[in-house]
């Protein structure tokens, strides 16, 4: 399944889906270049990948990837952390580092950040904030890197534009790799850190085709289908 194009309607989107052949399948190459060539909005738009994926309800395809070429705003980090933890998280370049004050802040409905992060000893008092953080996506989660030890580290990662993705029910994987301002090489080379993420991902009882369909648009294009059994890893 391809990413569909927005209904944005007009002149503009008329003229860039023409460019796109429906039934075509592209070569990764191929599509990015359209994807890029069709961003011509007056703001910088996202080039975004979607993996539609054969899995069952009970396979978890979640995790964050770094990568090779950063973009975006740098994520403004939160954490729960005390004494020297603390400290580091502060050192690394926290937004906002504490414990029993931090998560009172939050359930006063302080949530104006990006990323948080917690020390596994603190998760039994920052898991009452489900409710809140959960319904953002914001909990810290073991899964995702973000209930550590390693607090520095785990700081400056995802500052410097580390990523959560994550497959919905019906199995899609939605991320943007990159920003259409970006040369070609870098979008490349941000695509095949994804894909190669999501396939290290594949479950080991999975039976059938893993990979079912790849498609890339920009944040205001259409939907270019791209030929995933000849993309070469």
């Amino acid at each position: 399944m391809a990413t569909k194009g927005k209904k944005i309607g007009g002149k503009r989107y008329d003229a860039i889906r023409k460019q796109v052949e429906k039934l075509k399948l592209y070569s990764v190459e191929e599509a990015i270049e359209l994807a890029k060539k069709n961003a011509t909005c007056k703001f910088d738009e996202t080039i975004e990948v979607t993996i539609n994926l054969n899995i069952l309800p009970k396979h978890s395809i979640r995790d964050t990837l770094s990568f090779p070429n950063a973009f975006g705003k740098e994520k403004r980090v939160v954490v729960f952390a005390q004494g020297e933890k603390a400290d580091e998280a502060k050192a690394a370049g926290a937004m906002e580092v504490g414990y029993l004050d931090l998560i009172d802040k939050v359930k006063g409905g302080y949530t104006d950040f990006d990323v948080a992060i917690a020390t596994p000893d603190l998760m039994k008092e920052v898991g009452k904030l489900g409710q809140i953080l959960g319904r953002k996506g914001l909990m810290p989660n073991p899964k995702t890197g973000t209930v550590t030890l390693d607090i520095a580290q785990a700081v400056k990662s995802f500052k410097a534009g580390r990523m959560e993705y994550r497959a919905d029910k019906n199995g899609i994987v939605r991320m943007g790799v990159g920003k259409a301002s970006m040369t070609l090489e870098q979008l490349n080379e941000n695509f095949k850190a994804f894909y190669d993420e999501i396939l290290r991902k594949k479950p080991t009882d999975l039976k059938g085709e893993y990979i079912k369909a790849v498609g890339v648009t920009s944040t205001m294009g259409v939907g270019i289908k791209i030929d995933h059994k000849k993309i070469k890893m």
